[in-house]
């Protein structure tokens, strides 16, 4: 998660001193050992209880007696060692990003990726597809929603996993994929363009049950563009709310891995009255801050219950877990992962990241759900058979959840 931007100036300057106070440059690299890297072997003024001629030295007998020259590449060595001395940490959160691993992250939480714009399933083992995004290049060349997916570039999918569906029919803007389908027995080929890909953190959809409809929100993410995707379906939801169109509202946190906590609070605070505790943010290297309702909610009245499970995390916990402590939300499904620390994205050198953890998070009755997660009040287990993706049919989950909205 993502608080507000505070230089962490000693974070920064030991990162700073041990990688460039070293004196190490890059040249160009060449294979022949005649060409050496120019090395200056210092130590940092503020570890003087290291001596970095280990590393250095360790650099120089991989690059003299490594077997497969052609595998060693600097930046990536240098890059390698970077990661190592965070992961010494042995925090999963805090970690160093590469530039491209940096600019990807920050893709991510804005929504956007290249690709084809559709949502991808197994069903017995075969990948297909659950749904083409709107105005995506997939619905544009055709492809529907139950397609299945037998070739990729007129490679077989047979015992393919979903993440190397994605990392095949991903790819830059401009290039093009071919897809071999099947739909109702019948093969069709469909070559598509790719394009940038803009995944909404919102959908909005209604369920219908004893002539009664009831808000079905999914929030997918707590992204760069969630709060402003958030008070344009608001607006919707209040309307409906007030004039009697719907009788509750869902909200939808599985599989939802978190983002910004800023946005956690925001979204909160739409269900809550001014002034309650959302969250409580505690640390030994940042101010310690409580999180308060600061805004006049919308919705602080309609039915609302919630949907969490074992991929609900971060963000996510915090919304589910201070709408229960305040009991403005019932929570049906499974328990959560249990992620209850706070990182801070540092933008370092040449576009490279940091992800550091600064803090941890207290939900307003005390709650450290750190690696224990949040317990729904109602547990529910969607079963389905194995190699298939949950389908609306199979959700027993959200059928509980209508079930409490209407009682």
């Amino acid at each position: 998660m993502k608080i507000k931007k505070i230089t962490n100036i000693l974070l920064v300057l030991s990162l700073t001193i041990f990688i460039f106070g070293a004196g190490y440059r890059f040249g160009q690299y060449q294979s022949s050992l005649e060409k050496k890297l120019i090395l200056k072997q210092t130590t940092p003024v503020n570890r003087k209880d290291i001596d970095f001629n280990l590393f250095w030295e360790t650099w120089e007998k991989v690059e003299e007696r490594f077997i497969e020259k052609n595998k060693i590449d600097p930046k990536k060595m240098y890059y390698g060692a970077i990661k190592g001395m965070v992961n010494s940490l042995e925090d999963p959160y805090t970690f160093f990003l590469t530039p491209e691993e940096n600019k990807q992250s920050k893709d991510d939480l804005e929504g956007k990726f290249e690709g084809i714009g559709a949502q991808l399933g197994l069903k017995n083992g075969v990948i297909i597809i659950v749904a083409p995004l709107k105005n995506s290049p997939a619905e544009k060349a055709g492809v529907k929603a139950g397609d299945y997916i037998l070739k990729v570039d007129n490679q077989p999918t047979n015992n393919w996993t979903l993440n190397q569906a994605v990392s095949k029919i991903r790819g830059p803007k401009g290039t093009k994929v071919k897809l071999t389908l099947k739909r109702n027995d019948k093969e069709i080929n469909a070559t598509i363009v790719r394009d940038v890909i803009n995944v909404p953190s919102i959908e909005l959809s209604y369920e219908k049950k004893d002539n009664k409809k009831i808000a079905y929100l999914d929030l997918n993410q707590f992204g760069e563009n969630t709060n402003d995707e958030w008070d344009k379906t608001v607006i919707e939801i209040q309307k409906k709310w007030q004039n009697k169109e719907i009788v509750g509202l869902i909200i939808d946190l599985r599989d939802n891995p978190g983002g910004y906590l800023d946005s956690s609070v925001y979204i909160a605070s739409e269900f809550l009255p001014l002034g309650k505790t959302i969250v409580k943010q505690e640390s030994t290297v940042a101010e310690s801050k409580t999180y308060r309702v600061y805004r006049q909610g919308q919705l602080t009245d309609i039915p609302l219950v919630i949907l969490i499970n074992k991929g609900s995390a971060s963000a996510s916990e915090i919304l589910a877990g201070s709408l229960r402590d305040h009991k403005r939300a019932k929570l049906v499904g499974e328990k959560t992962f249990g992620k209850g620390s706070v990182q801070e994205a540092l933008d370092l050198k040449d576009g490279a990241g940091l992800h550091v953890t600064v803090a941890k998070w207290i939900l307003p009755n005390g709650d450290w759900i750190n690696s224990k997660g949040i317990d729904p009040e109602i547990k529910v287990e969607n079963k389905i058979k194995e190699g298939n993706t949950l389908t609306r049919e199979d959700d027993k989950q959200l059928d509980k959840a209508i079930d409490e909205i209407l009682k």
